[in-house]
């Protein structure tokens, strides 16, 4: 998940960040995350750990969410979030859903809006089928759009290649040309496979290089389902923390950051807070809801599989499932995981982290609790640095004149 209409009032590179619009950032189960097309996608990325939930809808080939599935979303989630709601259109490749779909995403959401309420959007896509009349269109109506790059082209196309072998590069930068051209906020989301994390500085410096100010680095850990180990893409512990100290420095090298980096914001905003806004550094997951192209509902996307259905939103309201005890459950897992952690001093900002990361493997610890205590062993002294400058910021803010 990402919203960076908020994000950008946190950005330690902005002057007006402010201790209480850290706190409202949180995010909540007034958030979903809709999977329009379920995992239909254009490209075969071979690293896909979401393709595989296709096997749960096999009643179709293409999937598609009928207009009463829609409605209903809409109708739901604006009702439970007076004050503001947020849709997160992903995939698969949302895009393939079609603009006369997001057409009525927009007049059902006007149509079930009350007064003062407020609405984010964000698309994640893949970049390829992005427009002109897309980016108008996504202009129009404020839309974040996360753009999936992975590095330059040789990077990018080693993985993220179509259904017939041709790499997405080119078509990538065609759309984020669009993008810009109408004035539309995108972020970059780089997922860390076996080849980029090789070469971080590089990587971080191309990615600036291309005027890309908004970033998030997202560590590839999947399971060989033959070999049982991690599969060929994945990245090790070791490779990661040092991806993260490498980026940080780099991060650090200007008094107060410039670029947006979503992980270093959230644990200077922990560092502040005492509370992460990001799910994998926070206390408990389920901050918010998963919706199926037919309205099936799961508190994760890691965990779209039938031991985590929530129900079908066409068939149970959204606010029983939100207070149900199957949410309660998974919920509490996180907490029961970190347990294992509790004599750690960097329990405090990692909270154990992603679920994911300890049950991929079937690890009794997290894949990656390695590269967390690597990162914060390294990162310590800079981010309570970080977190005097947000201090005096708030208290400058406070005495100034409005």
């Amino acid at each position: 998940m990402n919203d960076r209409q908020q994000d950008k009032d946190f950005s330690l590179a902005d002057d007006q960040v402010a201790w209480g619009h850290m706190m409202n950032r949180e995010a909540n189960t007034s958030s979903v995350l809709v999977k329009p097309v379920s995992a239909d996608c254009n490209l075969n990325c071979k690293y896909c750990f979401y393709s595989p939930k296709a096997a749960l809808y096999p009643e179709t080939e293409r999937h598609h969410m009928m207009d009463q599935v829609l409605r209903e979303l809409v109708a739901q989630l604006m009702a439970l979030s007076p004050e503001r709601a947020s849709f997160c259109w992903q995939g698969g490749e949302p895009t393939l859903a079609g603009l006369d779909f997001y057409r009525r995403v927009v007049k059902y959401q006007a149509l079930f809006g009350i007064p003062g309420q407020t609405v984010g959007n964000s698309l994640q896509s893949n970049g390829t089928l992005i427009n002109e009349e897309w980016a108008k269109f996504l202009a129009n109506y404020s839309f974040l759009v996360g753009v999936s790059l992975d590095g330059p082209k040789e990077l990018q196309d080693c993985y993220r290649r179509d259904h017939v072998g041709r790499g997405s590069f080119k078509r990538v930068l065609q759309s984020v040309s669009w993008l810009r051209q109408y004035k539309v906020d995108f972020n970059i989301l780089v997922l860390l496979n076996n080849r980029n994390i090789e070469h971080p500085r590089e990587l971080y410096h191309f990615l600036l290089e291309q005027g890309f100010k908004f970033l998030q680095f997202i560590p590839c850990i999947e399971r060989d389902p033959e070999k049982g180990g991690p599969a060929e893409y994945s990245i090790t512990p070791e490779q990661y923390g040092q991806f993260l100290c490498t980026v940080f420095d780099e991060w650090t090298r200007e008094e107060i950051p410039q670029v947006y980096i979503r992980d270093f914001e959230d644990i200077v905003i922990a560092y502040v807070s005492g509370e992460s806004p990001s799910c994998i550094y926070s206390r408990e997951c389920g901050k918010y809801l998963v919706v199926e192209y037919n309205g099936d509902v799961y508190p994760c996307d890691f965990y779209v599989e039938p031991r985590w259905l929530l129900g079908n939103l066409t068939e149970q309201p959204l606010e029983e499932m939100i207070v149900g005890e199957k949410l309660a459950e998974f919920r509490s897992r996180k907490a029961e995981m970190a347990h294992e952690c509790r004599d750690c001093s960097w329990l405090r900002y990692c909270n154990g982290g992603c679920p994911k990361h300890w049950t991929v493997l079937g690890f009794d610890h997290n894949y990656f609790c390695s590269s967390y205590r690597t990162f914060f062993e390294h990162s310590q002294q800079k981010f309570l640095e970080l977190k005097k400058i947000v201090a005096e910021k708030e208290n400058l803010r406070m005495v100034l004149p409005r």
